[in-house]
């Protein structure tokens, strides 16, 4: 089975950054009570909408019920995350169940997966295609397996510009002119935060109709 490939891109480190094991967490200040965002340095992982399932036809061109060849879902998406060296390195794990409508003999069947780095702002860093095989026992309607994706992000591509960072952290106190302002709601500054966000996002690498399936039925 193929990984996914690393990636080294190029920016500079803040503090705004934490381990990937932190979450958001409520801090009580001297001014009072207030949310405190902590940002993890990992990729989000997720399945994009309409990819998780795949439907085999046979004939392929069918879209009848009684067609259907096979189907297959991937799920239980997991992943792990290190960032205590100078890159982020995060490794996502799931599982793929099929289910075929004729058990009849021993079959594999192959599926294609795609494992798509994706920064904030829209831009797709790099994209692999994979493969998983399903090997179904003379008899079985159903098989299983797992498949693997990760990806080595530099730990510079993921750091806030100086002067967004003091924008995001710096305390704010009652009656200061910008108190109640967010600096999120500033173009730039959101710029600045989707341009260091980076999603690992996985599914079956489908066809147009079959895609296209999947979102009409």
């Amino acid at each position: 089975m193929r990984k996914y490939g690393n990636i080294a891109l190029v920016a500079a480190i803040g503090l705004v950054l934490v381990s990937c094991g932190r979450r958001d967490v409520i801090s009580a200040g001297e001014s009072g009570i207030g949310l405190l965002v902590n940002r993890t340095a990992c990729p989000a992982v997720a399945t994009p909408v309409h990819t998780n399932e795949i439907t085999i036809f046979n004939p392929r061109s069918s879209r009848e019920a009684s067609a259907i060849d096979a189907t297959a879902v991937i799920t239980n998406i997991r992943s792990t995350c290190s960032d205590a060296s100078g890159t982020i390195d995060a490794v996502a794990s799931f599982d793929v169940y099929a289910r075929r409508t004729d058990p009849r003999g021993a079959r594999q069947i192959v599926l294609p997966y795609f494992a798509t780095v994706l920064r904030g702002n829209g831009q797709i860093v790099s994209k692999e295609i994979g493969r998983v095989g399903l090997n179904f026992a003379d008899g079985e309607y159903r098989a299983s397996t797992n498949g693997q994706a990760s990806t080595s992000i530099s730990r510079a591509a993921v750091t806030l510009p100086p002067d967004v960072e003091e924008r995001l952290t710096r305390r704010r106190r009652p009656g200061d002119t910008d108190a109640a302002l967010d600096p999120m709601a500033d173009p730039t500054v959101r710029a600045a935060v989707d341009n260091i966000t980076f999603e690992l996002l996985i599914g079956f690498q489908l066809e147009p109709d079959q895609l296209e399936y999947n979102a009409t039925r």
